[in-house]
Order: structure tokens, then sequence, then C-alpha cells
């Protein structure tokens, strides 16, 4: 228990050193409006927003960056000749506040199209098709009545997730699908690693998190359960302001065709379980 103790702490501090290093390159100043796409080319730098994880964004053990996300992007900045500057942001309303002010120019990382994030954000074509699932201790024996076999034992149960992740909306549906309440926790300073480690080591029994980032953490975590699903499998891609359309046009016409390259189907299949 003790190692495994370490490890969970070792992993979250990871975590905490990746951001704040990565949090501490100079950051382009902003005027509070989403940029056009010509105003991008001629400032000839790219603003992008992301979430720090073992899939989409990461700091790799001799301090490379990446990532899924993060190396479709770098080859789209590279194609426009503009210099690539990503944040990592944990918090899902600060990215959609960033995109908003004009902060960020595109929101880097895939994010399910739902009612809600269609509100505020203009969707790239899809680039991941995936769903939520529940985190959760795999079965300790025939005894343990705290492992979730089914959506309707989720009754009474008190969930974590990301504050203001778009779970929350799938959720809910879940609550009136099963006529009963469901507790939700929102937590603000963690992302879904975080929350992993926390039901691996006890301090919490059940998350709710992509399905790519859980499988992926599977490997740190191999006493996790993630095979009860929260919801149906939902498109995932990137997001921009609901003002850049110039820039959502240009951004599908290069995943249109780079989706069909070999780099693309590389860069997948290291990422993607």
């Amino acid at each position: 228990m003790k190692k495994k103790g370490l490890r969970y702490v070792l992993i979250a501090l990871a975590i905490a050193i990746g951001l704040i290093w990565l949090n501490s390159t100079p950051k382009e100043s902003y005027n509070g409006t989403p940029r056009q796409y010509k105003e991008i080319i001629s400032s000839g730098v790219l603003r992008a927003v992301t979430e720090y994880n073992a899939v989409s964004y990461h700091v790799d053990q001799d301090t490379t960056l990446s990532g899924f996300d993060y190396e479709i992007l770098r080859e789209f900045a590279q194609s426009k000749n503009l210099k690539l500057q990503v944040v990592p942001e944990m918090n899902f309303s600060e990215r959609l506040t960033g995109i908003a002010n004009g902060r960020y120019d595109i929101l880097a990382v895939s994010t399910p199209i739902t009612s809600r994030t269609n509100d505020t954000l203009l969707f790239t074509h899809p680039l991941l098709r995936a769903k939520q699932v529940l985190v959760q201790r795999k079965k300790a024996d025939d005894a343990d009545s705290s492992f979730i076999s089914n959506q309707l034992q989720l009754a009474g149960k008190r969930l974590y997730v990301v504050k203001n992740s778009p779970a929350l909306l799938r959720i809910h549906n879940l609550m009136n699908e099963i006529a009963d309440t469901i507790y939700v926790e929102e937590v603000e300073k963690y992302g879904p690693e975080q929350l992993l480690a926390m039901v691996a080591g006890k301090d919490i029994d059940y998350a709710v998190c992509d399905e790519t980032i859980a499988r992926t953490a599977l490997k740190n975590f191999p006493d996790l359960d993630i095979s009860i699903d929260i919801g149906f499998t939902q498109l995932y891609a990137w997001g921009v302001s609901k003002q850049s359309t110039e820039l959502l046009d240009t951004l599908n016409a290069w995943l249109d065709a780079y989706i069909h390259t070999k780099e693309y189907k590389t860069i997948k299949n290291k990422y993607i379980p």
C-alpha cells in the first residue's frame, strides 16, 4: 500500500510540476475580443488552450511536449507558418472564457459536442468518438457493496467531476432516466487524472471522466474499473469562438486532409487506446 500511495503522489506531483513549467512561458497580450484568422496570420502566433493530461498535452520525462491534440495542432501551425503558443488550463469554464475574450484562438482539447457546448463554441469536424465513464475501484470480493455494476445503482451515490465538466449534463440526464438523485461534487483544482488517482488512493469512491483519459491511465492505476458507461458515445472536436468562422473553415479544410495521412494515424494510435 505504501508503494501504491507513493506512486499516486508522484503522478500528482508530476502533473503539478508540468503545469508550473508550462505556465512559466511568456504570454501574448490580448484585447478582449476573439481574433479573426487574418489577425492570427498577421501576428504570426496561434494561441491555444488545452488540458494537461496524458492524452491531450503533457511534458515527457525528457521535457518534450507531447500529446494527441498538441501534436496535431503543432502540425497545423507549422503548415500555416505560425508560432504555436499553448496554455494548459484545468478549469473548463476558464477555457471557454479565454476563447470568448480573445485570450485564446482555439480550444485544442477534444471536447464532447453537446447542446451546451454548442451554445458557446463553433466546433471543428470531429476528431474522436468517446464517452464518459464511471471510475471506481475493482470489486474487492462478493461482499463489496460499494461496487457499481449498473447505472441504477448510482442512485444516492456521490460522483466527483472536474468543475463545469461537460460530463455534468450527462449526469443530470442520467438522474432523470433513473428517477433518483445522484450527488455531484465539482472539483475546481484538479483535472481528471488527479481524480483517478484519488479514487485509486481511496480518497474518494467514484469519479467521472472521458473514456480515452481513463483507459490511458489504467496502466498507472490497474486497480481501477471503468466498465460502467455514464453516457452514450459522443463526437469530440476542437472549438473556436462563434465569431471565428474563417478560422473554423481553415481548420476544417486542413483536418479533412490531415486525418487521411500516415502521420495522423501514427499520432492517433500512439495516444488513443
